[in-house]
């Protein structure tokens, strides 16, 4: 797992645990991370967004499989989301700040570029 990724999933971590509509909060079941994941989350500040499960998967009766869509992204798209990825994991925990500043950095700087090109 990158760090956009862990930072995209934080963001649904937080977004579940702090719910807009005021209804109970929820956290996002990781089920059977390895110790690498959870050591990852925990050394990012973002571990208590999720609920750690170890065992077999069950599934309510009720749930069916889906394809996932498939979606053109543009660069510009796709870079604003690492830049929001990072910028999310740098809120959540200040310690990331000194982690991920650079890559904002860089981020932001080329989204403007690509921005300025369309």
């Amino acid at each position: 797992m990158d760090s956009t990724f862990l930072g995209v999933l934080a963001g649904f971590g937080l977004k579940m645990s702090q719910p807009a509509d005021h209804s109970p909060p929820h956290l996002v079941e990781l089920l059977n991370p390895n110790a690498r994941i959870t050591e990852l989350l925990e050394n990012l500040g973002v571990l208590h967004l999720f609920n750690i499960s170890q065992g077999p998967l069950s599934t309510p009766e009720a749930v069916e499989a889906r394809s996932p869509e498939t979606a053109q992204s543009s660069r510009a798209e796709v870079t604003r989301a690492c830049l929001e990825a990072h910028q999310t994991l740098m809120e959540i925990n200040p310690q990331n700040v000194a982690r991920f500043k650079e890559v904002a950095k860089f981020l932001a700087e080329d989204l403007q570029k690509l921005e300025h090109r369309s």
